[in-house]
């Protein structure tokens, strides 16, 4: 058996990308050669990687087995292709996924950071929500994820990284910004501006304030922080996101913060995949994420 690593990478592509068009396009190759590689390695394995279903070709368990592995080998390649190019160990590219607080208010600090110490500067950030980050690390489409939803996935490693303060907001003239002491039954019958599902802010809302009341609505559902904050600013609703997301637009007086007896503290989440192969490069940013903290 001679199993090529364009097969492989072919594989990977296609596993990720889910069409041979789409894999063909990422590839800069013709879609009957990359037919024929996948075609050539299924031969060569003598299973089939991959269930047809239309023009998708969804991975089957033959090829989930394979896909850890594949990654690891290109890894490896890549790893000795680099290995005379650059000075020192750190060769390769980080690919890393934040979900929408983590990546806009955290992570650019954090990869300067990394920069400064280490000068390898091949990264890319891949910035959504924390289900699409856990989907993407689960088809090795990234190397490690930043989140601040809770995740639960069988195939994911997830250790607590930083902590955050959520903060409810409000238009600066709201009614509730005239209240004393105020509680959270001051917030019933409230419209609220939420993230959209999958994302961790919305997560928080639905698992410590909503339980909380007896009544809200939803005036909008976004899927971005700066919408929601112009859509508070605009009077259209109350929200709650992170302190760090919303800091700016308080200081602009373009919404005012709710202060009321509730914990709003909430972890931010290391994710990578447990069969992820662990370059010299990646070990040492794990490393380096977990002694990081957030100025």
């Amino acid at each position: 058996m001679n199993i090529a690593l364009k097969q492989l990478k072919v594989f990977v592509t296609v596993a990720q990308e889910k069409t041979i068009t789409a894999a063909a396009e990422k590839l800069f190759l013709s879609k009957p050669a990359v037919s024929m590689a996948l075609s050539e390695l299924e031969k060569q394995l003598d299973h089939k990687l991959f269930d047809r279903n239309n023009n998708r070709l969804i991975i089957n368990e033959q090829g989930k087995r394979l896909l850890p592995l594949a990654d690891e080998l290109l890894a490896r390649s890549n790893a000795i292709e680099n290995l005379f190019d650059q000075a020192g160990p750190l060769t390769g590219k980080l690919k890393i996924g934040s979900s929408d607080t983590v990546g806009n208010q955290v992570t650019p600090f954090l990869l300067r950071d990394f920069r400064l110490e280490t000068q390898h500067r091949d990264q890319t950030l891949f910035i959504s929500n924390t289900a699409q980050i856990c989907h993407k690390l689960a088809e090795f489409e990234l190397d490690i994820g930043l989140v601040e939803g809770k995740v639960q996935h069988s195939d994911l490693v997830v250790q607590p990284w930083l902590c955050d303060q959520m903060v409810i907001a409000c238009h600066p003239q709201h009614p509730l910004t005239e209240i004393e002491n105020l509680q959270l039954s001051d917030l019933e019958n409230s419209e609220w501006v939420l993230r959209e599902t999958g994302s961790g802010t919305r997560e928080f809302f639905l698992n410590r304030i909503s339980p909380r009341l007896n009544t809200w609505t939803t005036s909008f559902e976004l899927n971005t922080t700066e919408a929601i904050i112009n859509c508070v600013s605009a009077d259209l609703g109350i929200t709650c996101m992170s302190q760090r997301a919303i800091a700016h637009a308080v200081e602009e007086q373009r919404v005012a913060i709710l202060t009321l007896p509730l914990d709003m503290n909430r972890q931010y989440w290391l994710l990578y995949h447990q069969e992820k192969y662990q370059s010299p490069l990646l070990k040492l940013f794990l490393t380096f994420c977990q002694q990081w903290q957030c100025n």
